[in-house]
């Protein structure tokens, strides 16, 4: 299995310590940039009001499949969380679209560490995401 980022992202966060717990806590922007070969798929983007973003936390720890989630006194697998430690730390975040420019998105929500590589985008629909 191979991945291959599609674009990179820019936020406001540099650790983990500054990042929200759940990006829709945080009023933040980020900017997404498309890399120039992905670019023809953004073609109706800007008609969507809410995004799936899809990216890797390239920072996380890999080696852990037990933990202790923030705020809890439990320990709990990885797989029963939303914690950043996986084997695949692939990341999943709803956020909003602010504005297309080009190959760049603005974004609110997202609570990705500036510079993760971005794996994938879906336009959220409440129809099929929600039960």
């Amino acid at each position: 299995m191979k991945l291959k980022p599609i674009g990179i992202i820019n936020s406001p966060y540099k650790t983990r310590a500054e990042s929200p717990h759940q990006g829709r806590y945080s009023e933040e922007l980020s900017k997404i940039t498309i890399f120039e070969g992905y670019a023809d798929g953004l073609l109706g983007i800007g008609d969507k009001k809410y995004l799936l973003i899809f990216y890797w936390q390239d920072k996380a720890e890999r080696d852990k499949l037990q933990i202790v989630p923030r705020g809890k006194t439990k320990k709990k697998g990885v797989f029963a969380t939303r914690a950043p430690v996986r084997p695949n730390p692939i990341a999943l975040c709803l956020v909003e679209l602010v504005g297309v420019d080009g190959r760049t998105l603005t974004v609110r929500w997202l609570d990705a560490l500036d510079g993760s590589p971005l794996l994938d985008i879906k336009p959220f629909w409440a129809d099929i995401d929600c039960l």
